[in-house]
């Protein structure tokens, strides 16, 4: 199990405290660890303040932070834990996700800014990383968000594009603008949430076969021994 370092992060006057052990508060109430990926000034960090806050700040330090949040949904306390992770300044290929990430995330939010094409070119190859490694379930959801859509003077990614390639990928798509309003941000991080429930239930599921799987031929073996 990885265990976070307790601290706390400061945005501007905004204090969010990083739980020491994000498992425990999933296993306290319902809830999901989202991990956010993506090239660097996409505005993953504005996503994540936006939905935390619902206040928007436009720029961030070099910060790699987890932050705790509770919501309420549908009357229900839902705890959120958000990995705002950093992509390596030079780095030529995406291959920066660690193992402790991919076990870590109940499901992975992937951000390019639709005013910059080599983020989207990070993000079609972060999917991919993510598809190959055995470290997260096949079944874990992704979502990949196109930032930015207040700027389309400078769009370099058609929205077409964006959408074919997240069907192509098997993931699901926004395109949202984290500087002009909350609500696509939550909806974002909401439609998350059902996905990681979605493939909790799928795996349940699986388990459950297995059993009676396994209990029948149990007791087919028992009466052939007999």
């Amino acid at each position: 199990m990885f265990t976070v370092v307790a601290g706390i992060s400061m945005i501007g006057q905004m204090v969010v405290q990083v739980k020491s052990n994000s498992h425990c508060s999933k296993a306290m109430m319902d809830g999901a660890n989202v991990l956010l990926l993506g090239a660097e000034n996409v505005g993953k960090s504005a996503l994540t303040v936006r939905f935390l806050t619902r206040r928007f700040i436009g720029e961030y330090g070099d910060i790699e932070s987890i932050y705790s949040h509770i919501d309420k949904i549908d009357g229900r306390d839902i705890s959120f834990n958000i990995w705002d992770s950093l992509y390596p300044q030079n780095c030529v290929t995406p291959e920066s996700i660690s193992e402790k990430q991919l076990q870590w995330a109940d499901g992975v939010i992937l951000v390019y800014s639709i005013c910059d094409r080599a983020s989207f070119d990070v993000v079609r190859q972060q999917v991919q990383l993510i598809r190959q490694s055995r470290k997260m379930s096949a079944s874990a959801p992704i979502i990949i968000v196109g930032n930015k859509r207040d700027l389309q003077h400078q769009r370099a990614v058609s929205s077409e594009e964006g959408r074919l390639f997240a069907l192509s990928a098997d993931c699901s798509f926004f395109e949202i603008s984290a500087a002009e309003a909350y609500h696509g941000v939550m909806l974002v991080f909401h439609e998350l949430l059902e996905l990681i429930k979605e493939s909790r239930a799928l795996k349940k599921g699986v388990v459950g076969i297995k059993g009676i799987v396994r209990t029948v031929s149990a007791v087919f073996g028992k009466k052939r021994a007999e």
